[in-house]
């Protein structure tokens, strides 16, 4: 048993099963593809679990992995122990249908004894208690000794998850030695104590669970194998937990050279640089797999470990941005086993180091303001979490992390509340699509063989009527009127997916027409057209003509090409952390998600343009083509994040400057995208930029448009021609400017005119001199200026002035600097004039304005200023 090194490990088991005929796969990627019950691949099998129930036909009936995987339930946990991890990777060798126990026990004994040369007195089995079977087969075929054999009960040895395929288990345990125990003479595999450790476990799923209590056999058997990488390395490397194996432990150093501490010497700066450790590895991982932080769903588990890591730096007496440090070392300790880290190492870098800052720009300003709320009691309101959360950023997580270290709690339940109110609100202003009355969701075409695809070459094709649905369920016929699901055994429509839309078109035969408005497809590949029955009626086993809407078709395969070239010119602009964020590909315009930490200036924006366009009027050929993926590869192919491909994909190579893995449609070449045009630009995520743009007839469209635009303005302005409108515009620009002074001239001259006329109706009220006035036509700001001039000349004066103007009532009050020493109050006075007028308001002592509602109590509130003032005086 010599010292592996994880790496080493890794390519030990996996070329192991090779050997025995299973299909090396790369890791998936940590986002699900098409499984919306996980928010991120959390087990070696999980990304293939359609394999196992026979939705998707697996490339092989022997596969081998190792698995990228996160679990979260126990984020604030991880570095309290040194158990606790988020990020780990899962080692797997699979069958479908193909071998069940007997290979499986042996080849797992195989590696561990032969391969790894573990002892075998060190090794100890486990069955479900009721698998004879199994045991068997470690008794008699692999000779181990009975006393070596553990039966464990169904909690323990038993895989289910509810109705479905499920069945025992056999698990090998390695003994860490006495030291780990728990002293006990019967203590053994089961026992709660450290000293035995699970290694490897076989499910060997045979049965399908009812969900009444029974169980029938399965037709074919599968093997779900599963054995955390880091545990078998603990094993190898004859150390204690994960933290301590070498290519973790290597980050661990990181941390410690960084923050100065020494790791061992204190509990509270161990736990700060284990969770720092754990953090960073994983949100290389994500990040790598394209996710982006974000405040919902995968992207604020990232967001959390982001910030939970700084955080912890902080405490450690960090005190700059360090954590892109840290992710360097952990894709340098992993891009063995994981290439793509140093692909995407720009984008990790980018995203690591604008989330850090981002967050010290919050941390200071959000702690600051929970010790404040932490003074008030023992439990944080779900109000004020909430708040932190939502205005100054701050992770729910973190805030429960700060108050344990301090005692407190908070009141999970009411924050929950909050946010389920924010979630609805959100979805709620969502609506839905027009599809939905035909959606497909519950209906099963795992009966129907996948649809032969005509569609990259052909516009039209006759096909046979596999199936209809109805209303959600399986027809035979439908008529005139319905709306319905047909499936063909082939198709010319392609079914939406990689962003790009669904064809639309007409399915007929004789009398029978059929609109197809949207076309998708099962992750089966089988395409389902979806529409209403325009006239006559159509069965199973009908004999039909499938077309497609060409026009509409055409425009499609502009707006996607153009995507792959807008995509290859971004990343020559920006830099290549640029990678697609998501894209909607319909025939009017392609949408463009990216990757990217700030807005295009103007200048980035024209030289993208000029790329694409370059690249259009260079009239390239576009060429699409199947190939290996391996070749595919060396081409240079750009794949899309978290996209699952084949041992043969297909390649669209768009002349020298795009070469992209796609399933779409393509114009042939790149001259017949016409024009390419950015409309607009903007954010929508942080580190997420969008572009639209159009090509084509959209942009022909668009510039006849801004022509006819120019054309009308310039007529409008009295221009001979367009090419006059920037001058005559900046020359009316000019002469309105001139104009406006002139007129705040005279509206100055005209208000010292009428402050005169004001003043001279003045009363006296004690030692002042009030003055009360009606202005139709008179907005705020004129007031404003005439009582500034009547207070400069007339120290002893109160003024109250009724602007009315387009039916809006404003109060406006001065008090000259004698009148405010006499005790006049500009601010209560218009706010007791305002009220009589059914307003309300206030200001300064020297001057405060108001609003009013009711016109016809205009006079009634003017005349109550003498007794308010009177009131007043000293």
């Amino acid at each position: 048993m010599k010292w592996t090194s994880v790496n080493d490990l890794r390519e030990k088991y996996l070329s192991f099963f090779e050997s025995k005929g299973h299909l090396r796969l790369n890791s998936f990627s940590l986002v699900p593809n098409n499984d919306k019950s996980l928010l991120l691949i959390n087990s070696g099998m999980a990304p293939m679990k359609k394999y196992f129930t026979g939705e998707v036909t697996p490339p092989r009936n022997r596969v081998t992995t190792c698995q990228k995987c996160i679990r979260t339930p126990d984020i604030e946990r991880v570095g309290h122990t040194a158990r606790h991890g988020t990020y780990f990777e899962m080692l797997g060798n699979f069958s479908f249908g193909d071998y069940f126990k007997t290979e499986a026990i042996k080849w797992s004994w195989e590696f561990l004894t032969e391969v790894l040369e573990i002892p075998k007195d060190l090794l100890w089995p486990s069955v479900y208690e009721e698998d004879d079977e199994a045991y068997s087969l470690w008794r008699d075929v692999i000779g181990v000794d009975e006393s070596h054999i553990v039966k464990l009960g169904k909690e323990d040895n038993f895989w289910e998850h509810g109705t479905g395929p499920c069945g025992p288990c056999s698990e090998i345990y390695f003994d860490r030695g006495e030291k780990y125990g728990c002293g006990s003479p019967d203590c053994k595999p089961g026992c709660d104590c450290d000293r035995y450790m699970e290694i490897w476990n076989n499910v060997f799923s045979q049965f399908n669970n009812m969900g009444d209590g029974t169980y029938t056999e399965l037709e074919k058997k599968n093997i779900d194998t599963g054995m955390g990488l880091e545990r078998l390395a603990c094993v190898m490397q004859d150390v204690d937990n994960m933290f301590e194996v070498d290519s973790v432990r290597n980050i661990l150093d990181e941390v410690c050279k960084i923050s100065g501490k020494t790791y061992g010497n204190d509990k509270n700066n161990d736990v700060s640089i284990r969770a720092i450790t754990d953090h960073a590895r994983a949100s290389t991982f994500m990040i790598s797999d394209g996710i982006i932080p974000s405040n919902e769903g995968r992207g604020y588990v990232l967001r959390r470990l982001i910030r939970r890591a700084a955080r912890h730096g902080k405490l450690l007496g960090i005190d700059r941005p360090f954590l892109t440090d840290i992710c360097e070392v952990a894709i340098r300790e992993n891009y063995q086993g994981y290439p793509e880290l140093i692909e995407k190492k720009e984008l990790i870098i980018k995203v690591i180091s604008n989330e850090e800052a981002s967050f010290n720009k919050t941390i200071d300003q959000g702690l600051k303001l929970l010790e404040g709320l932490m003074e008030k009691g023992n439990v944080l309101s779900g109000e004020d979490a909430f708040r932190l959360y939502d205005t100054y950023g701050f992770p729910f997580d973190l805030t429960k992390d700060i108050l344990a270290e301090n005692g407190k709690t908070v009141d999970e339940d009411g924050f929950n509340s909050l946010m389920k109110e924010q979630r609805e609100l959100a979805r709620s202003s969502r609506k839905a699509s027009d599809s939905e009355s035909w959606s497909s969701n519950g209906i099963n075409f795992d009966n129907i063989e996948k649809t032969e695809f005509l569609g990259y070459t052909d516009n039209t094709c006759e096909a046979d009527v596999l199936d209809i649905v109805f209303g959600g369920e399986h027809i035979s016929t439908a008529n005139e009127g319905d709306k319905a699901i047909i499936v063909l055994d082939k198709t010319v429509f392609y079914g939406e997916g990689g962003g790009q839309v669904g064809d639309s078109g007409v399915i007929s035969s004789g009398e029978f027409k059929f609109e197809v408005v949207d076309t998708k497809k099962t992750t089966g590949g089988v395409f389902y057209h979806i529409g209403n029955v325009l006239s006559g009626s159509v069965s199973v086993g009908d004999k039909v003509v499938a077309s497609i809407d060409v026009g509409i078709r055409d425009a499609i395969r502009r707006n996607h090409t153009a995507a792959h070239l807008l995509q290859s010119a971004l990343r020559k602009v920006l830099g290549n952390h640029v990678e697609q964020a998501g894209q909607l590909v319909n025939d009017k315009s392609v949408r463009f998600d990216f990757t990217h930490f700030s807005a295009l200036t103007s200048e980035e924006i024209a030289r993208v343009e000029d790329l694409v366009n370059n690249e259009i009027l260079s009239a390239s050929n576009v060429v699409s083509k199947e190939m290996p993926i391996e070749e595919a590869k060396k081409l240079g192919a750009m794949a899309l994040f978290g996209e699952k491909y084949g041992d043969v994909v297909r390649v669209v190579t768009a002349g020298d400057m795009s070469v992209e893995f796609c399933g779409g449609t393509h114009v042939d070449n790149a001259g017949k995208i016409g024009l390419f045009h950015i409309v607009s630009e903007s954010g929508i995520a942080a580190g997420v930029r969008r572009i639209e743009a159009y090509t084509g007839f959209n942009t022909l469209n668009l510039l006849n448009y801004y022509i006819d635009l120019s054309t009308k303005t310039a007529a409008a302005v009295k221009c001979s021609n367009v090419n006059e409108l920037i001058e005559k515009t900046a020359a009316l620009n000019e002469k309105l400017k001139a104009t406006e002074k002139e007129l705040d001239k005279l509206k100055t001259k005209l208000a010292s005119g009428k402050t005169d006329d004001i003043m001279n109706n003045a009363v006296d009220v004690g030692s002042l001199k009030l003055a009360t006035a009606r202005l139709d036509g008179v907005g705020a700001d004129e007031m404003r200026k005439m009582l500034d001039a009547i207070r400069e000349k007339n120290p002893t004066s109160v003024v109250v002035l009724a602007g009315v103007n387009d039916s809006k009532l404003v109060f406006c009050v001065n008090c000259g600097k004698d009148a405010v020493k006499c005790g006049a109050v500009a601010g209560n006075i218009v706010k007791q004039v305002a009220q009589i007028a059914g307003g309300n308001g206030g200001g300064k002592p020297d001057f405060a304005m108001a609003g009013g509602k009711d016109l016809s109590k205009v006079d009634e509130a003017l005349g109550s200023a003498k007794d308010i003032l009177s009131s007043m005086l000293k």
